[in-house]
């Protein structure tokens, strides 16, 4: 018999109490039930019950509290997605001191500023690797240079599991300990410092609240509800608020079952194994799952070519009726059923055939990708936020969807419009300010208004459309603005192109650094008879930039002309976050991209002009 589903909130404990209480009742409630799993030899074989959770949660808050560590301490946690990394967070939470994440693919030079900038007590590492990258400078911050592994190693007993142990000893003599400790917890006591990889500038420790959380998840539930039914596979990465909240305290409170990926490159087949009903990921990947799917569709034959291409269309012409509210006609209803059923079907097996919808957040998504994927079957809400307002500020919902916008505000806080077009917030969700940073947090938040930097507008039902970040629109010499996330947005709807950055401030007109996919160059190149045995050299081939030019004229169809790109270069690599050139969420960090650009970006410049005023001069009948 299944289960009694829980009435949320129980008893009143999310508005007055913290996080901890939230899943030490969730426990109670779920017991043996199993509550989050992971793979063992390649196979999702291991798990853990809430009762098994909440237990190793708390052993671990003894054993900090045996190490010395107490309220309000600062505790760092430097690892992959996986189970040991909430028994941290959650330890840490329940002694009332305070999670200090830092992305595992952290250069050494960032990680020891976070770890240096938020004076941590003791720090969580997953692998040697990232012990390497902190243990010449532990010492000097760190008590007895206390690093905990979360698995063991052969010369080291501080595995979590003998720290754990060190806290059931401990608790031997410290009976009733951990419930005061969990009940000191006040729902205004600082739960996190997030340090943001910004797209500009240094990175800021962002402080949120227990109440930040709290009330960002019962905002959001408002919107998407789900419950312990439901699963949820994680990948994106624990140290980012997005999966933080969405991928992970959300879906506690909710009674979700939570699978971990093996890793980002296993995703594609950890989807399959676990057939999760929710996935919550960045536009990147529905980017790269489109362009996975169009490269199999390109090696088919025609006829199949052609029948997916129908069902496109007549997949695009269903989502845009329905979220209009409109009556879909019997025949083209009769066509969207024939069309899943013979184009799409594949599609949505390959993401385990049980997905209720994926959550797309971090950066923009593609309206067009949105529409792709819904004619598939496939529902993607998009939702829109900041590290530093816990991070949901609208999300679209089952039923109550728009293409193109970010959704309805949640419940809970309040938005409004600047004059100059910035997105303002205000509520529960926004943080306390930045750590030891007053000037920038008086910058960021007046009158108790958050200021997002975002440019966007409600449209006449009520949904947010982000248009473009403050900082980065485009002055043009003439005097005109230029959004160039719009633009980017347009030419990323079109699978060959993987990455564009638009360029042109107090430049004539528009330019682009361009990523194409590499596969698409090649197939062109051998279906035109081009023989290239070097990637950079067929980019420059006359023949393939006429291709992709084409290509990227049609995705700026109906834009104005000064919104048009007049030039580009095709750069070979991807920009990476190794280079520091995008965020873990991949949002593209376009000053450090100039930056690193800039003698090229100056060549096309001074290249595209030259061309222009020979062609000017060749019209005129002037030599």
């Amino acid at each position: 018999m299944a289960p009694k589903r829980p009435e949320f909130p129980p008893d009143g404990i999310e508005e007055n109490g913290n996080l901890l209480q939230v899943l030490r009742q969730r426990a109670r409630f779920f017991g043996r039930k199993k509550a989050l799993f992971y793979k063992v030899n390649g196979e999702y074989s291991g798990s853990y019950t809430w009762h098994e959770w909440m237990e190793r949660a708390r052993e671990v808050t003894l054993a900090l509290h045996a190490m010395g560590i107490r309220k309000g301490d600062h505790v760092g946690i430097l690892a992959e997605n996986c189970p040991e990394w909430t028994f941290a967070d959650l330890g840490i939470l329940g002694l009332g001191a305070v999670t200090v994440p830092i992305y595992p693919t952290a250069s050494a030079e960032d990680t020891r500023f976070i770890i240096e900038h938020s004076r941590l007590k003791a720090l969580f590492v997953a692998t040697r690797e990232q012990f390497d990258k902190v243990c010449d400078f532990s010492g000097g911050f760190l008590p007895g240079g206390l690093i905990i592994f979360f698995t063991a190693l052969s010369d080291d007993e501080n595995s979590l599991a003998a720290f754990r142990a060190n806290g059931r000893v401990y608790e031997l003599n410290h009976q009733g300990l951990y419930d005061q400790c969990v009940r000191d917890v006040g729902p205004d006591d600082l739960a996190t410092i997030i340090y943001t990889s910004g797209t500009t500038g240094a990175p800021k420790g962002v402080m949120l609240t227990h109440r930040n959380f709290i009330a960002n998840y019962q905002g959001a539930f408002q919107r998407i509800q789900i419950d312990e039914r439901d699963s949820v596979l994680s990948f994106l990465p624990l140290s980012h608020v997005f999966e933080r909240l969405a991928g992970y305290y959300y879906q506690v409170a909710y009674g979700v079952s939570i699978y971990y990926a093996e890793s980002v490159a296993t995703v594609a087949e950890d989807i399959r194994k676990v057939r999760p009903t929710i996935v919550v990921a960045v536009p990147r990947f529905y980017e790269k799952t489109h362009a996975r799917i169009l490269e199999r569709v390109q090696q088919a034959s025609r006829l199949q070519q052609r029948l997916f291409h129908w069902g496109v269309r007549i997949g695009t012409r269903v989502a845009q009726m329905k979220t209009r509210k409109q009556n879909v006609p019997f025949g083209l209803a009769l066509c969207f059923l024939i069309a899943r059923g013979l184009v799409f079907s594949k599609i949505k097996q390959a993401m385990g055939g049980r997905i209720r919808f994926f959550i797309s957040g971090g950066a923009p998504l593609s309206k067009d990708l949105a529409r792709f994927f819904y004619a598939a079957g496939i529902l993607i809400l998009e939702g829109y936020g900041l590290t530093e307002t816990s991070p949901v500020i609208a999300v679209n919902a089952i039923g109550d969807l728009k293409f193109g916008t970010v959704g309805r505000v949640i419940p809970g806080i309040s938005v409004k419009i600047a004059e100059d077009g910035e997105i303002l917030t205000s509520g529960p969700c926004v943080m306390k300010g930045y750590y030891e940073n007053k000037a920038a947090s008086s910058e960021c938040i007046k009158d108790g208004w958050f200021h997002t930097g975002d440019i966007g507008a409600f449209d006449s039902e009520g949904f947010l459309r982000i248009t473009d970040r403050k900082k980065d629109i485009i002055v043009l010499a003439g005097g005109k603005n230029v959004a160039p996330q719009n633009i980017e947005n347009r030419i990323l709807s079109d699978g060959l192109f993987s990455q564009a950055v638009v360029l042109g401030d107090k430049r004539p007109y528009l330019c682009a650094l361009i990523v194409v996919n590499r596969n698409d160059v090649h197939q062109f190149a051998a279906g035109a008879g081009i023989v290239s045995s070097d990637y950079e050299t067929l980019l420059r081939r006359p023949e393939v930039r006429e291709w992709v030019r084409r290509r990227l004229d049609a995705t700026m169809d109906g834009l104005a002309n000064y919104e048009t790109v007049k030039s580009f270069i095709l750069l070979p690599q991807e920009f990476t976050q190794a280079a520091g050139e995008v965020t873990p969420t991949m949002k593209i960090k376009r000053r450090v991209v100039m930056k690193t650009h800039q003698q090229t970006i100056d060549e096309l410049y001074r290249n595209t002009d030259q061309e222009w005023s020979k062609r000017k001069n060749a019209a005129a009948g002037n030599p």
